[in-house]
């Protein structure tokens, strides 16, 4: 699979809007799954001084990670496939 970045622009945003907002990821991910939808949430990376946040997803096309950040009713400006360079000990 591959990985897919969110692209969030979020000004005005508090601290917890924001963790409800990644709450509702992972639940919304763990729903996609409990339905055969292969698609999981990695992190999040929030940006305060510009209110931009970068969410990384796995899943096997970009359209069904559009469709859980709808579902899930979390803005996004874009969904691009990323790599996640991540090293692994």
């Amino acid at each position: 699979m591959a990985t897919y970045m969110v692209d969030r622009d979020l000004p005005g945003i508090s601290m917890e809007q924001l963790a409800d907002a990644q709450r509702r990821a992972i639940d919304w991910s763990q729903r996609y799954q409990a339905d055969g939808r292969n698609v999981r949430y990695i992190r999040s990376t929030f940006v305060p001084g510009e209110a931009h946040c970068m969410c990384l997803f796995e899943a096997p096309d970009a359209d069904v990670v559009a469709d859980l950040n709808d579902d899930a009713e979390i803005p996004y400006t874009r969904v691009t496939e990323a790599l996640d360079l991540t090293p692994t000990n």
